[in-house]
C-alpha cells in the first residue's frame, strides 16, 4: 500500500457551488499542508460539480477529485460512502477533513468504520507535531466546559471540524490546480435507503450558521413576542440574526431551527449578544466558537456572564431598547 501523504478535503456543495465550511476546511487544510510539504485535495461529489472545481481550487486545493454519478443527486450515505472509499483508497492521503455538518457527521464516522481508522469530531483546532508530524486535534469535552488535544497513529487521521472554526483564504482565480474525474460505478444494492420527500428549511433573513452578529434569546423573555419585536429590531440593525436557547425552541416561542446549543445549531458569529440566557453548559457549547459575547441578564450570578467578553446586569426589557437606541445613533452619524 503507498504511503499515506497530503491532506484530502471531503468537500459539500450548496446550490452548485462550494458551501462556506468546504472553503474553511480548504483553509485550514492548505495550511496544513503546507506545514508538511504535501499536496492539498479536495473531493467533489455530485451529479454535476460543474465550476464548483475551479472555485476550489482558487480557495487553495492543488488538486480536485470529482465523482460524478446520476445516484450522488442527493446526499445518501450509503452512496457517498462508495465515492469517498474509493477515492480514499486510490489516493491514500494522510489526513481527511470533513465538516461538523449534517452530512459530516453522519458519513464520516461510517467512513472511518470502513477505513478502519480514528476519528475526532467538533474539532475547534487542528496543527502539526513538528516531531512526529501527527495531527493534534484539539475539541471541546464536558459539554464545552474544557478542551482535549487528540493524536492518532493510524492513517488516515480524520476529523470534522466545526463550522466558522477555520477561516478560509482569500479567493485567487489565478491559482492553477488539477482537475481528476473519478469514474464510479454506484452499487444500488447497497444502498439502503431511499428519498421520499425533500422539506427545505424556511430561513427569513440570514442563516444562523453565516450571521456575523446573533441576537439570542433565552427562557428569561417569557414568551414568544420579544423575539419578534425587541431581539428582531436589533438584530436587523447590525444586520444579524435572531436565535434562541433551547427552552424557547421547547415551549414553541420559535421554531426549532433557531436552537443554538449542544443539542442545537452551532455558531461562531463575530459577535454574540445573550439576552435573558441563563447560560447552562449545553447553551454555551454551542456559541463558545464566538469572537466577542455579550450578555444581558437581571441575574447577577448568572452563569452566562462567565463566557461573556462585556456582561450587562439588567432587565432585558431597559437594556436592550437602550441599546438599540444608541446604536441608531452611532450609526446615523
Amino acid at each position: 500500500m503507498a504511503e499515506n501523504k497530503g491532506i484530502l478535503v471531503i468537500g459539500e456543495l450548496a446550490g452548485g457551488k462550494l458551501a462556506s465550511i468546504t472553503t474553511e476546511l480548504l483553509g485550514c487544510g492548505r495550511k496544513l499542508a503546507d506545514e508538511l510539504k504535501e499536496d492539498l485535495s479536495c473531493l467533489l461529489i455530485g451529479d454535476s460539480v460543474g465550476e464548483a472545481s475551479k472555485e476550489a481550487i482558487a480557495f487553495g486545493a492543488d488538486k480536485v477529485y470529482v465523482a460524478e454519478h446520476a445516484a450522488l443527486k442527493d446526499y445518501q450515505a450509503d452512496s457517498y460512502m462508495q465515492a469517498a472509499e474509493k477515492v480514499i483508497n486510490d489516493v491514500s492521503p494522510r489526513t481527511v477533513l470533513m465538516g461538523q455538518t449534517s452530512m459530516g457527521r453522519d458519513l464520516a464516522p461510517r467512513l472511518a468504520f470502513r477505513l478502519g481508522t480514528t476519528l475526532t469530531t467538533d474539532c475547534l483546532d487542528l496543527a502539526i507535531d513538528p516531531q512526529t508530524k501527527l495531527l493534534t486535534q484539539t475539541r471541546p469535552v464536558y459539554g464545552g466546559t474544557a478542551q482535549a488535544v487528540f493524536t492518532s497513529e493510524i492513517t488516515p487521521q480524520m476529523v470534522t471540524v466545526r463550522t466558522k472554526a477555520m477561516s478560509p483564504l482569500e479567493r485567487d482565480d489565478s491559482r492553477k490546480g488539477e482537475t481528476i474525474p473519478v469514474k464510479i460505478d454506484i452499487d444500488a444494492s447497497k444502498v439502503r435507503t431511499k428519498i421520499l420527500e425533500t422539506v427545505k428549511e424556511e430561513a427569513v433573513g440570514i442563516k444562523l450558521e453565516d450571521a456575523p452578529v446573533i441576537v439570542c434569546g433565552g427562557r428569561g423573555l417569557g414568551g414568544p413576542e420579544p423575539f419578534q419585536t425587541t431581539l428582531k429590531e436589533l438584530a436587523d440593525l447590525l444586520h444579524g440574526a435572531v436565535g434562541a436557547s433551547r427552552p424557547p425552541a421547547d415551549n414553541g416561542w420559535v421554531p426549532e431551527a433557531l436552537h443554538i446549543g449542544l443539542t442545537g445549531k452551532i455558531v461562531a458569529p463575530d459577535i454574540y449578544i445573550a439576552v435573558a440566557v441563563s447560560g447552562a453548559s449545553q447553551h454555551t457549547a454551542g456559541c463558545t466558537g464566538s469572537k466577542h459575547i455579550i450578555a444581558i441578564n437581571k441575574d447577577p450570578e448568572a452563569n452566562i456572564f462567565r463566557e461573556a467578553e462585556f456582561g450587562v446586569v439588567g432587565k432585558y426589557e431597559e437594556v436592550v431598547p437602550a441599546l438599540t437606541n444608541k446604536l441608531k445613533e452611532l450609526l446615523a452619524a
